[in-house]
């Protein structure tokens, strides 16, 4: 829900009645991951998805009820072989939708929207799966421990849901967790969606050329925070980037050797100049980042193999750069180039294989956020 926090948290400042249904957990092929929330207020207004189609109406009279009876529910979705047009999934997934009515006294959901709608990395922590005076009961983690609410039973209990979150909150994941109902960690009886809202990846863009500025924009389309970085400042200007977030002008290496990068950074190298690659990869091959691409032919990628190797890169740290950057698309002018590019970046995110679907025998819907056997229906 917490991708919805911007929203909800003006609804709970106007004092608006609203229900929020939560994707828990996934099975199969299903279109959203556990987190995707899709929420319904009293005057009837729905934003947010839980199924890309196929569950909605269903999920918004629950949502509906849930608003009259002030009870928590979690109701499972499936194909229906008997009957196509039944409500389900037609992708053929099954997945647990947890519906719960907005609750200003909950000190765990007041204070999360706030901190999620302004860009505060936190993480809410959500019974999902347990005994029925447990479901739905929350707590809300900061990057330092700090917390609002808790999980109503055990004292280890939310000491063990608060740990968890703050793993994952420092991964910038989204994942079911399974604890015994005295906080151990041993699978026992609860089921615990964690739910991380940190600020966006970064996408750091090095060369202020043509296909840098395509690329910027297939970045924002995908959420990143873009930066774009060069040493020449002719050609790193705000007029040639208008929709970066950053425009910086300095050498490439020095700049990445200076500035905040993590395990989701991906760094895109689309200078081909010697000069400043191979400074710049040996600093990147050897940082912790989801991505590294460069941009060159053939012969200068073989060329710039030679240099890094020269410049004492490991074959196993050269083994991490994607060059020449992006799939085989055919691409020719800077937007295909940018596509291409981009749909490496997220094949690389989430395992994808990067070919046809068509005649494919792997899933659709690859979800690495979703641990643990599939939770019951309570």
């Amino acid at each position: 829900m917490l991708d919805l926090a911007g929203h909800l948290h003006e609804w709970a400042e106007e004092g608006r009645d609203f229900a929020v249904a939560t994707v828990v957990a996934v099975g199969g092929s299903a279109p959203r991951p556990p987190g995707a929330a899709m929420a319904v207020c009293a005057d009837g207004t729905a934003i947010g998805s839980v199924s890309g189609g196929c569950v909605e109406g269903a999920v918004y009279d629950l949502c509906l009820q849930a608003l009259q009876d002030r009870q928590t529910r979690v109701e499972r979705f499936g194909y229906s072989d008997e009957d196509a047009f039944a409500v389900g999934l037609t992708c053929g997934g099954v997945i647990d939708i947890m519906v719960t009515p907005y609750d200003a006294g909950d000190a765990a959901l007041t204070a999360a929207l706030p901190a999620a709608a302004h860009g505060e990395p936190v993480a809410l922590a959500r019974v999902v799966h347990g005994p029925a005076g447990l479901l739905g009961r929350a707590v809300l983690v900061r990057p330092d421990g700090t917390h609002e609410g808790g999980l109503g039973g055990h004292d280890d209990l939310d000491r063990t849901a608060i740990a968890q979150a703050r793993a994952l909150l420092e991964a910038g994941r989204t994942a079911t967790v399974e604890v015994s109902q005295d906080g151990s960690h041993c699978p026992g009886g609860l089921t615990l969606l964690v739910e991380s809202a940190v600020p966006p990846p970064r996408m750091i863009v090095f060369g202020a050329i043509d296909f840098a500025a395509a690329l910027v924009r297939a970045g924002k389309f995908l959420g990143y925070h873009v930066t774009v970085c060069d040493a020449r400042p002719v050609f790193a200007t705000r007029t040639r980037f208008p929709d970066a977030d950053e425009i910086v002008v300095d050498w490439p290496h020095r700049y990445l050797a200076s500035t905040d990068t993590d395990a989701r950074t991906v760094l895109c190298v689309l200078t081909h100049d010697a000069k400043f690659d191979i400074p710049l990869l040996t600093e990147a091959l050897r940082m912790p980042v989801a991505y590294v691409g460069a941009m060159g032919s053939r012969r200068t990628h073989e060329d710039r193999n030679r240099r890094l190797r020269e410049a004492g890169v490991s074959e196993s740290e050269l083994a991490r750069l994607r060059s020449p950057i992006g799939l085989d698309l055919g691409a020719r002018t800077p937007e295909e180039t940018a596509l291409s590019i981009a749909a490496e970046i997220v094949a690389t995110r989430h395992g994808g294989t990067g070919r046809p679907l068509t005649g494919a025998d792997t899933p659709i819907h690859r979800d690495e956020r979703a641990a643990g056997p599939l939770p019951q229906p309570v």
